[in-house]
């Protein structure tokens, strides 16, 4: 995070690299575990109207507090191959307003959780590349509540289902020299068919109901460069192909539909640089900055993702407690910029506005040897 995750398909760094690049494992120790937690604080609040009028403020700060930990363990089986295994949430939402706001006929709740087992293998081929490749295991949960009518205060309907699915990872990384390495890697899209139930204040309506749901694939490509005995540069291109999120429709077993909006994501690139400065031997400080571009279009924001582009400012820090063991930490603040917003749902009601938002992200790392 201290990198703004600049070069982390090519840094290699500790036993994280399960997740960024698999390839990655053959530069660590004989056995390392990684454990880390971060507190991610997103803001976003509405300013605008509703049409026709039906009462209500502009439900407040629909961002909160959440807490997200991972971890990795990964392992020297023969000289040249590595074994690991990490447990991790690559994809996470969480908004909510105020249950009697302007819009709450198009959003009150919307919660996504997703769980992520990923066993990998690492090979070194040769003293200059490796391969890695992993499995992911994943579970998502998902809940999304609005307001079935016009009174204040509302009946709210829930649809809350979850599912299983997998898919896998990729990496390759090359040492063309002592002080660089060039990593690449993918991760592949992992699809759902979420079950579960509609319920109207708690009382309900349809069980089963289904949703079909596409995690994106995504590629990075990352370069570390050590550049002297107290300086290294990192640089990372990402894409991740969110265009498989066309629409959301939920249905029931019957095939009649309960809900339908239309998504019509874009596929996105992420860009970032970083930097470490070596303070000491046992002193490391790092930086970094990214630019996220947002998925979704202003034809079809909606206020359950009012999602916009994104520039991260990050530091970080890192200390050797011994020569087994590292403490990092890691902060990161995102500039979101201004989201529009004019989304017509069922009533019709017309929510029509702006956003202003922005992520604060802090984050600890325990690194452990033996």
């Amino acid at each position: 995070l201290g990198n703004a995750y600049a070069g982390q398909a090519a840094a290699a760094t500790d036993a994280s690299t399960i997740f960024f690049n698999p390839a990655g494992m053959t530069y660590l120790p004989d056995r390392q575990v990684v454990m880390a937690g971060h507190l991610i604080l997103p803001r976003a609040e509405f300013a605008g109207t509703v049409a026709p009028a039906i009462g209500g403020g502009n439900g407040g700060d629909a961002g909160g507090l959440a807490f997200v930990p991972n971890a990795y363990f990964a392992f020297r089986l023969t000289p040249d191959v590595h074994l690991g295994v990490g447990m991790n949430a690559p994809f996470g939402l969480a908004t909510e307003y105020d249950a009697t706001w302007k819009g709450r006929t198009q959003a009150i709740k919307s919660e996504l959780k997703t769980i992520n087992l990923n066993p990998s293998i690492a090979w070194r081929a040769s003293d200059t590349l490796s391969f890695g490749a992993g499995l992911s295991i994943q579970y998502a949960e998902a809940t999304l509540t609005s307001a079935t009518n016009l009174a204040i205060p509302p009946s709210v309907g829930v649809v809350k289902g979850d599912d299983y699915g997998w898919g896998f990872n990729l990496g390759a990384l090359w040492q063309p020299s002592e002080t660089t390495r060039i990593g690449i890697a993918y991760r592949s899209e992992v699809d759902y068919t979420l079950e579960g139930d509609f319920k109207v204040d708690g009382a309900t309506f349809y069980d089963p109901v289904f949703a079909d749901a596409t995690l994106p694939d995504s590629a990075s490509l990352s370069i570390f460069h050590r550049l002297s005995e107290k300086w290294d540069v990192l640089a990372d291109v990402s894409w991740t192909g969110w265009s498989d999120f066309y629409e959301l429709r939920i249905v029931r077993a019957n095939g009649a539909v309960v809900s339908l909006t239309e998504e019509r994501w874009d596929d996105t690139f992420r860009f970032s640089v970083g930097a470490n400065y070596r303070w000491s031997e046992r002193l490391t400080l790092r930086g970094g900055v990214a630019f996220d571009e947002t998925p979704v279009s202003d034809t079809y924001r909606t206020a359950r993702i009012p999602d916009e582009d994104r520039t991260w400012i990050a530091l970080g820090v890192q200390y050797r407690l011994s020569t087994k063991s590292v403490l990092d930490v890691g902060y990161a603040h995102l500039f979101v910029k201004d989201a529009r917003i004019r989304k017509t749902e069922t009533g019709p009601v017309t929510l029509t506005g702006s956003y202003d938002a922005s992520v604060d992200i802090l984050s600890a790392q325990m690194t452990l040897n033996f």
